[in-house]
């Protein structure tokens, strides 16, 4: 069983939900990174994803688009992640999920990727330009590795693209709330609540809800029908705006145990 399968387990059998956070990796520079990812492990957070920055990240609204171009600018690469990680791995057991795209795993090498993420201690992927159809280029050596396959489901997905995906993923499945980018509508409750109760239908993998989710009344509301709630945009732009204080850390971490507890009361 991995971290991943393990921690909602865990939260499942207390009837808690997972706040799972989202950073870009190197923004402002990957130690930074590092302490921040600590900081919000010790305020809470269960799950981290770690956006691997990308010139290129179609699914990602400005917010993202533009931590992604400052790493990037910062020097961070595929490689230099992994070796953060693996140093991160020496005093956290945090569940890790890498988000991003094909390009940079395609140029890091897929097989050689999937033997060095787990050597790091990476738990799951989720790469958002792989659908089902193509996946089996890079699962046929992340799989054989233990690494969770995260996918993602939107409310355009139909009924019966829903099974086949669900059929195929592990770890957890990952609901856009909305439609278009991260970080630029607001989700509409009642709308996710019709379309998880269509999706509870077909799996019983648990179901992480993002895109849209910045404020603890947010993750309020939506927590009673997800088994986790995603928060990057909001994370990622703190981050921006407080990357030259002193006290980065606490504020971002304050944060994740305000977003922590409104989940923890739905």
């Amino acid at each position: 069983m991995s971290r991943i399968e393990k921690k909602f387990s865990a939260l499942q059998a207390k009837g808690k939900k997972a706040l799972i956070c989202f950073l870009t990796a190197g923004d402002p520079n990957l130690e930074k990174t590092r302490e921040i990812i600590l900081g919000m492990e010790a305020a809470g957070v269960d799950v981290i994803e770690i956006g691997v920055p990308f010139s290129d990240p179609t699914a990602d609204g400005p917010i993202i688009q533009a931590a992604s171009q400052r790493a990037l600018k910062n020097g961070a690469t595929l490689r230099g992640i992994l070796a953060m990680i693996e140093s991160l791995r020496k005093s956290s057991e945090i569940p890790i999920v890498l988000f991003g795209y094909y390009n940079p795993i395609l140029s890091y090498g897929p097989e050689h990727f999937a033997t060095r993420a787990k050597a790091a201690g990476v738990d799951g992927i989720l790469v958002v330009d792989l659908p089902p159809e193509e996946a089996n280029e890079l699962r046929q050596y992340t799989d054989p590795q233990g690494i969770d396959f995260i996918s993602l489901i939107a409310p355009t997905t139909s009924t019966e693209r829903v099974k086949k995906i669900a059929s195929h993923a592990t770890g957890f499945l990952y609901y856009i709330s909305i439609t278009g980018v991260t970080g630029t509508a607001k989700p509409q409750v009642q709308e996710v609540k019709k379309d998880v109760e269509r999706i509870r239908k077909v799996t019983a993998l648990p179901l992480a809800i993002g895109f849209g989710i910045s404020t603890p009344q947010q993750a309020t509301e939506i927590a009673p029908y997800a088994d986790g709630i995603v928060v990057g945009s909001a994370v990622v732009k703190m981050i921006e705006e407080n990357s030259n204080r002193d006290d980065l850390i606490s504020v971002v971490s304050q944060y994740a145990r305000e977003m922590k507890k409104a989940i923890s009361v739905s």
